[in-house]
């Protein structure tokens, strides 16, 4: 696991609107219902109709392959046992949690306790 640097934003929009460049690490997904993102805060569009500040975010190191089954579940069950809530995107390559800041210790603490390591910066 690495920690991402920084506090992340999550944001939704239900109107129409297009996906733009932010020039930092940004997540946008769009369904029929609502286009999502997933971004520092520092780089949050000031038009979201609703967002939610104070999130840390780790991802799963390396590329994972489609094969691999379970390694999300065992991350998200792992927290759950802490009651921590957890807001997951994936990628091609990989997996990323986002966990409330005030939680990253212990999320940190509940994972390293089910053998997964974090790369130390």
């Amino acid at each position: 696991m690495e920690w991402l640097d920084g506090e992340f934003a999550v944001a939704k929009w239900t109107r129409d609107r297009k996906i733009e460049e932010l020039g930092c690490f940004s997540f946008w997904s769009r369904t029929d219902q609502e286009l999502s993102l997933v971004c520092p805060k520092d780089c949050l569009p000031e038009d979201a109709e609703k967002q939610e500040g104070g999130w840390a975010g780790f991802r799963v190191v390396g590329q994972m392959d489609f094969t691999l089954v379970g390694i999300l579940a065992k991350i998200s069950g792992s927290l759950a046992e802490k009651k921590i809530s957890i807001f997951a995107i994936s990628t091609f390559d990989t997996d990323y949690v986002f966990i409330k800041e005030n939680d990253a210790n212990a999320a940190q603490k509940a994972l390293e306790s089910m053998d997964f390591d974090f790369i130390k910066k």
